[in-house]
């Protein structure tokens, strides 16, 4: 990979960490979780528009690219990081900080005293879920389908408690909740998303050809 390869890669990713955190803010800071869920895809619609980089949004095509994709990936996944990282200490800054890290630390007591495997599992079907956004995002012509192809999976996953590593990112900060055990937890988040996004291509490649 050139260097103009790698830093565009990494600040289109760092934005989209960014993209996150607009979405997170507004879903902390309703008091009703299904208005919440539907304006966080604001955050989803923006990178997919956009041409961001977010790491649940690209796995899937892991399964379709070279094995160097995965540098992609793991840069994705850094730029996912500063990103989401630099938007929720910007946001402990600004007078609406106190009410949502609180909303914030709550939600993610309940992740880490959650069990791995129950993490692992959540996990995965966030990953299954974003790609069928990106990819609906990406092949659905229709305009109308394509923002219910973005809105409808991000609040699916939202209201059913699955779990995402980049919106965690955000939680863990804007929370305070870093930690060795939060990092382990972003881990095993990390891999369940990628297994949940490559099921559904891996899957498909065994369809029969019409």
């Amino acid at each position: 990979m050139n260097k103009r390869k790698f830093f565009d890669l990494l600040l289109k990713a760092i934005l989209t960490g960014f993209a996150i955190g607009i979405g997170g803010v507004v879903y902390l800071s309703c008091e009703n979780k299904t208005v919440g869920a539907f304006l966080f895809g604001t955050g989803l619609f923006v990178i997919l528009t956009f041409g961001f980089a977010l790491f649940t949004g690209k796995v899937g095509y892991a399964v379709d690219n070279k094995p160097f994709y995965i540098l992609d990936l793991i840069i994705i996944w850094i730029g996912n990081f500063i990103g989401t990282f630099c938007m929720g200490g910007l946001i402990l800054y600004t007078r609406i900080s106190p009410s949502i890290s609180e909303t914030a630390e709550s939600l993610c007591k309940v992740k880490l005293d959650d069990s791995q495997l129950s993490i692992a599992i959540l996990a995965f079907f966030c990953g299954m879920l974003m790609f069928i956004a990106a990819d609906g995002y990406k092949n659905i012509e229709n305009p109308v389908a394509k923002v219910f192809a973005v809105f409808l999976p991000v609040m699916v996953s939202i209201l059913s408690g699955y779990e995402h590593c980049v919106v965690n990112m955000f939680y863990f900060t804007v929370g305070g909740m870093w930690s060795l055990k939060a990092l382990l937890y972003l881990l095993v988040m990390t891999l369940g998303n990628a297994a949940g996004g490559i099921f559904i291509p891996l899957v498909r490649k065994g369809f029969a050809k019409e």
